[in-house]
């Protein structure tokens, strides 16, 4: 009996990882045979788990919505606090909580009844946040985007530049990133046929998913740091590879990824890559870090930074 239970309990967590499981396929992921698989699932329904099943060649199992919330250790309240709470950690400051909130907001509204979605979603709506400065992202848009990376399925939507010049995207989306303010989708954009890295904020409402893709091979093992570097110097008109003095650990708890990517030289310095679209920008970015730097490019930085001390320097004189 207990390892029937852990077995179910295993099950579920399976089927909420992905859209769709084949009879086959989950299975052998359970190490059982598929008759033991329909048991089991017969089980989850008589505990109310909606589990939907497809006959046939493909056939399948997929957890879906149900008229009730299944059977879980919350009280109605406690499933809205619970959605609000994820919905405000998956857009919000809060450090190293983003990522599980997105995978458990996930997993919660696949199974959330229709008539606590509302609650939840009428409470989002008058809430009101203050001193928050970062772009805002919406809590279901981004649950979309979460779950079509997670079931390799095509993703349409709507997208605004930052010049403000809008375009359809058809991509097939791959990892979500976050950094201290934002959030960036990595995907292979089809129309192009090349990676891209777009900000999740200038994502337009309502994005779409389609049908399923055969995922191809990521452009970088690093996913982090490849997305690092696409929007902390490509994406800028001035690039700047600088050799700051104090050790790496140090000079990262000062800097997103959106802001620069660092290499360690040594223990006590580190080699920082920045973009910006101004000299005075990337000027006041270095020194703002408060450490000795060198810089070794562009050109026109060190042209900049020799002008900009004669002025300071005229300016403490006076």
């Amino acid at each position: 009996m207990v390892q029937t239970s852990a077995r179910l309990l295993k099950v579920l967590s399976l089927l909420q990882s992905r859209r769709f499981w084949a009879g086959g396929d989950l299975a052998r992921e359970l190490g059982v045979t598929e008759r033991s698989v329909r048991r089991d699932v017969d089980r989850l329904r008589s505990l109310g788990y909606p589990v939907h099943a497809a006959g046939g060649v493909g056939g399948g199992y997929q957890l879906g919505a149900g008229k009730e919330l299944p059977p879980l250790p919350l009280e109605d309240e406690e499933a809205v606090a619970v959605a609000v709470g994820l919905r405000v950690a998956a857009s919000g400051p809060v450090k190293g909580l983003e990522e599980a909130a997105v995978r458990a907001l996930g997993k919660l509204e696949q199974v959330l009844p229709k008539r606590l979605r509302r609650r939840v979603n009428a409470l989002q709506a008058v809430s009101v946040r203050l001193g928050d400065s970062a772009p805002r992202v919406d809590a279901e848009a981004l649950a979309v985007i979460a779950n079509a990376c997670r079931d390799s399925e095509l993703l349409r939507f709507d997208y605004s530049s930052r010049e403000g010049t809008a375009s359809a995207r058809s991509v097939e989306p791959y990892r979500l990133v976050h950094t201290s303010y934002r959030w960036y989708l990595l995907a292979y954009d089809l129309d192009r046929e090349a990676w891209r890295t777009f900000r999740v904020d200038r994502i337009g409402p309502g994005p779409r998913t389609g049908r399923s893709f055969k995922p191809r091979p990521l452009p970088s093992e690093d996913v982090a740091a490849y997305v690092s570097q696409s929007v902390s110097t490509d994406a800028y008109r001035f690039r700047a590879r600088v050799t700051v003095h104090a050790p790496a650990s140090v000079v990262s708890e000062r800097l997103s990824g959106v802001a620069g990517r660092i290499e360690e030289l040594d223990a006590e310095r580190c080699l920082v890559h920045g973009g910006a679209d101004s000299l005075e920008a990337l000027a006041f970015y270095f020194a703002w870090l408060g450490f000795e730097f060198e810089v070794h490019e562009p050109r026109e930085l060190i042209e900049h930074l020799h002008r900009l001390s004669e002025r300071l320097a005229r300016a403490a004189q006076r």
